[in-house]
């Protein structure tokens, strides 16, 4: 069974947050000043959660990513993954992570069935990691990463969300990481959730990072798994790991997108930046699954066939990415 919406696009990956906590406070996620944190009673049960992850895979989801906030921290996680990972028709679980609790999570994470991990590490050096988080510690998350790649998870994905004047600096770092390691680095373009003042001075191109890179070392197009997302995949020659550029703002990848998105309040959105929402939550008080597919199957319908990001314009409202799962 294939979910196409009315562009012809084929959604067969969900993302689903499961809490919009977070023990970071990332600067290009939620304003200075925090976000006001749902009630508990607002926060969809992991069984709430599982209906809705079994009812998309049922209709043609094949790749489903656990994101938050940061999902770790939710208590009861790994049983709940490990229903996840059981799920038939499911081909890829994976989750995304901020890496700081890794280190005493990985090997139970890895025996859950979670199949790869996304780490998000947006500087390499302690001072400049700290300002962007607001809290974090750089070598925990490195930590991490090794004790991930000790639990027997394929190398993973390291993205950095790259900002001028921040830490546009380390790129050619972030680079190196890749020649002696098999780390797949990709570069994110700054993206304006929240909508901060003259945001547009933070966003760096793609095609400037892959000119920058491109300077330094000879790059080599990679092709892209069945169900890889929506980087432009590079090899430095010679080098044991892949690099990336997912170019949100300045590329309009919005033709090849496959995805959909459920907060963890149970709110779905067929786009990061539609202000657009379908609450899934009127559907799942009852035990007939058939209201709940046919709310999947209209969210996909809805789809827009672009964001509403065009140069320095912007359309939605200021949101926290915490809130809505990246």
């Amino acid at each position: 069974m294939e979910l196409i919406d009315n562009f012809g696009r084929r959604i067969n990956y969900l993302r689903l947050s499961v809490t919009d906590r977070c023990n970071l406070r990332c600067r290009y996620c939620m304003p200075a000043d925090g976000v006001d944190k749902l009630a508990h009673a607002a926060i969809l049960s992991y069984e709430e959660l599982f209906r809705i992850a079994s009812a998309a895979v049922a209709i043609g989801v094949e790749k489903i990513r656990v994101t938050g906030g940061e999902p770790l921290v939710r208590k009861g996680i790994v049983p709940f993954l490990a229903r996840l990972a059981a799920i038939p028709a499911l081909r890829q679980l994976v989750l995304t992570t901020n890496g700081m609790l890794l280190p005493e999570m990985a090997v139970e994470l890895r025996r859950a069935g979670v199949q790869r991990l996304n780490i998000s590490l947006d500087s390499l050096k302690p001072g400049t990691f700290r300002a962007i988080t607001r809290s974090g510690d750089v070598g925990q998350v490195l930590a991490g990463i090794d004790a991930a790649v000790a639990a027997g998870f394929p190398p993973p994905k390291i993205n950095m969300v790259v900002m001028r004047g921040v830490n546009d600096g380390e790129v050619a770092d972030f680079a190196r990481l890749t020649l002696d390691h098999p780390y797949t680095v990709r570069y994110i373009e700054y993206m304006p959730a929240t909508r901060e003042e003259n945001w547009q001075r933070l966003c760096i191109p793609a095609r400037e990072i892959l000119d920058r890179l491109a300077s330094a070392y000879e790059l080599e197009p990679v092709e892209k798994g069945e169900m890889a997302g929506p980087s432009q995949d590079f090899r430095i020659r010679g080098a044991a790991g892949t690099i990336g550029v997912i170019s949100a703002v300045s590329g309009h990848f919005c033709g090849e997108c496959n995805r959909v998105r459920v907060t963890a309040a149970g709110m779905a959105k067929s786009c990061l930046f539609s202000d657009e929402t379908l609450d899934l939550r009127p559907y799942l008080g009852t035990d007939d699954s058939a209201p709940l597919t046919e709310a999947l199957r209209r969210l996909v319908g809805c789809k827009p066939e672009r964001h509403g990001i065009d140069g320095g314009r912007v359309e939605h409202s200021a949101f926290s990415m915490a809130k809505v799962g990246g």
